[in-house]
């Protein structure tokens, strides 16, 4: 058992990395720390990926002219590129995703006031008063420092 799991290292990072993100999106209320999850997630299956696509001694999928001598008929010489492409194309999605959830929270704590999501619905549904709520103190760190980068 041990030993599976020595030679499959990287599946089993990939695994408690994809637990780690789906703790943070779960457990947590602030946005930014779920959007951080998403991202620990999306890490551990590129991770995964890169490793089922990787093959012990085998060549990177270019050929070359067949003057050097480095010319091999066969595929199964090569390692394949399907899964490099896969993860190139999911990091560049990725970051696109990341960028667009922080503007959306940008804009939902310009609306709301803060970044905790519980505080906003209470808010949105009037059980509590909005002079009463008391945001957290990285909440209050984060709006005067959007104050005086003058984003707010």
């Amino acid at each position: 058992m041990l030993g599976r799991l020595i030679l499959n290292h990287y599946e089993a990072a990939a695994i408690i990395l994809s637990g780690i993100g789906l703790a943070t999106l779960l457990f947590h209320r602030n946005l930014i720390k779920k959007i951080l999850g998403l991202n620990i997630m999306d890490s551990a299956c590129f991770l995964f990926l890169a490793a089922k696509g990787y093959v012990a001694r085998r060549a990177a999928p270019i050929l070359l002219p067949a003057s050097e001598g480095r010319w091999v008929a066969h595929a199964g010489a090569y390692v394949n590129p399907i899964p490099a492409g896969l993860v190139l194309t999911g990091i560049v999605v990725s970051v696109s995703v990341t960028a667009f959830a922080l503007a959306l929270t940008l804009r939902f704590y310009k609306h709301y006031g803060t970044l905790d999501i519980d505080a906003a619905f209470t808010r949105t549904r009037g059980t509590e008063p909005e002079e009463e709520a008391s945001p957290d103190p990285a909440t209050e760190k984060m709006r005067e420092r959007l104050e005086q980068e003058g984003l707010l």
